[in-house]
């Protein structure tokens, strides 16, 4: 939402603007609450990487930890800069990363196991380059919808194979985010011009930023315990702290 006092960055150059105020706080960043908001996002992938490498998890695990930071820097440069080029910053990486969660669902299955891969990898890339020179608009959305649908029947058979309570309550915690989240967003969208009015603004955006970041921390985790299941690794969700959940596994010493 244009404002403008003064800026470093220059006008605004994105395609796309969320209901808050430009520069209310710095001059340095656009969109002060969208911008920090991505900080809890960077800290639960980071505490995930973490668990993942002392446990040795597999790497797609790491890389998947690493692909959710990527992702909130991504959309800290976008936020606090509103230019069309740092929105790609934000925008491809989202759809890298649900290709990274459909190899993760699928592979364990797929019995080519250089194809996908192989083939998503050069699908990211090529999205990655065309995407910089096509904006893509409504049709951006609708591409990472239909990545994001992709997912959920996967997600569904491994919840319905869990018997693990603590496992099932990370894959209904991973779908309360995300629908509340998504609740935060569309008000954002669709209500800017009255919520504008309040006395105080709730931050849609930022609030979405921030139940994605959770969304993202279950969902790995809950991928995790899955994954170990599947290997004979005697999966358990412990917390951190008695708040925090994470994956404690046992591998047979042949591994």
């Amino acid at each position: 939402m244009a404002d403008g006092i003064s800026s470093f960055w220059g006008p605004v150059t994105s395609t796309i603007e969320c209901c808050e105020k430009n520069y209310a706080y710095s001059s340095y960043i656009a969109e002060f609450y969208n911008t920090l908001s991505n900080i809890p996002t960077i800290l639960l992938a980071l505490i995930g990487l973490i668990n993942a490498l002392r446990q040795r998890f597999e790497k797609r695990f790491s890389v998947l930890h690493i692909s959710n930071m990527i992702l909130a820097m991504g959309s800290m440069l976008y936020h606090a800069t509103l230019q069309r080029v740092q929105q790609q910053s934000d925008e491809t990486p989202m759809v890298w990363e649900m290709l990274l969660y459909m190899y993760i669902l699928y592979s364990p299955d797929w019995h080519y196991r250089s194809t996908m891969p192989t083939f998503l990898f050069l699908y990211g890339a090529v999205f990655a380059v065309v995407h910089s020179v096509v904006h893509f608009g409504i049709g951006f959305k609708l591409h990472y919808v239909i990545l994001c649908l992709l997912c959920i029947p996967r997600m569904y058979k491994y919840y319905i194979h869990t018997q693990d309570a603590a496992a099932k309550w990370l894959a209904k915690m991973y779908v309360a985010s995300i629908f509340l989240g998504s609740l935060c967003w569309l008000g954002d969208r669709l209500f800017c011009e009255e919520v504008s009015g309040w006395p105080v603004n709730p931050q849609g955006h930022a609030l979405w930023h921030v139940f994605m970041g959770f969304n993202s921390y279950f969902a790995n985790t809950f991928l995790m315990f899955c994954r170990a299941q599947q290997r004979g690794w005697a999966p358990r969700v412990v917390y951190l702290m008695g708040i925090l959940p994470y994956v404690k596994i046992e591998k047979p010493k042949s591994q």
